[in-house]
């Protein structure tokens, strides 16, 4: 069945997203791409227990990103899908157990589409679930064969109000829509995570607004609401980046409670 395709948005594209994407050998199983790190046995990317591999590169510049290091397109270390397969499935009896499987987060995963689609793909013929964290910003038609091979997305969506969003990445929040909505059209299970930073993102109206775009997508199971942390400090520290939060307290228990009733308000379902 053919799957319905929007119109395609504008993205912004660097010769250094075109050096990371030419980074690939003729052979699907000899494919490379760059990595940041693994974790083998992640709790917090999808169900069950992961094996989670975070991908270099990111276009966005969030001022709460807590993996800075990621951003750089050509840093990371370049490993193959086989090598990435192997190292899998030495976990295989956690991830049957738990009903895990693994996910590719970032950085965004979405700017190596071929290599993310051919772990993917390898990944499924073994019977692994296959999970995607991304903001959904990176180039639409090269992103979407990646969703052939992907049996859930972790979706990020900073804020729904145009301006918050650009302040919260600095980039536009159309790109995100677009594919929250190709989502719904194909069916894809979804989890919308959402980033509670008081101060940025925690304005009942900005909540609500996420709400009502969240509520009208019918393929999301749930909204994960995701207490901003300082966990991340130290590294704009070493990086020497202006870290704009640094007096940002984390989120309370009363303030997480208040972000999760108004989803629930909309009748949509919380972590």
């Amino acid at each position: 069945m053919l799957r319905p395709t929007p119109p395609r948005p504008k993205e912004t594209t660097t010769n250094a997203l075109s050096e990371v994407n030419s980074v690939s050998s003729t052979s699907h199983s000899h494919l490379q791409g760059r990595i940041h790190s693994v974790e083998t046995c992640g709790t917090v990317d999808g169900p069950g227990i992961r094996f989670v591999i975070f991908h270099q590169g990111c276009l966005l510049r969030c001022q709460y990103c807590h993996n800075p290091d990621t951003r750089d397109l050509t840093g990371g270390k370049l490993v193959t899908v086989d090598e990435l397969i192997d190292e899998i499935e030495k976990y295989r009896a956690y991830r049957q157990a738990s009903g895990g499987g693994i996910t590719i987060s970032g950085g965004e995963p979405l700017l190596q589409p071929e290599f993310v689609r051919e772990i993917f793909r390898r990944a499924q013929a073994l019977g692994i679930h296959t999970a995607l964290d991304t903001s959904g910003f990176p180039d639409f038609a090269r992103s979407q064969p990646v969703l052939d091979h992907t049996d859930l997305v972790l979706l990020d969506i900073k804020s729904f109000d145009p301006h918050t969003y650009h302040r919260v990445t600095s980039v536009s929040i159309e790109p995100t829509l677009h594919f929250a909505n190709y989502l719904c059209i194909i069916g894809m299970p979804t989890w919308v995570r959402f980033v509670l930073v008081p101060g940025l993102t925690d304005a009942p109206d900005n909540i609500a607004s996420v709400a009502k775009f969240v509520g009208t997508l019918s393929s999301v199971e749930k909204v994960e609401i995701l207490p901003f942390h300082q966990m991340g400090q130290h590294k704009w520290q070493i990086m020497g980046y202006d870290y704009p939060l640094a007096e940002t307290p984390t989120p309370t228990p009363t303030q997480v409670q208040q972000a999760i009733n108004i989803l629930t308000q909309h009748g949509l379902k919380t972590r």
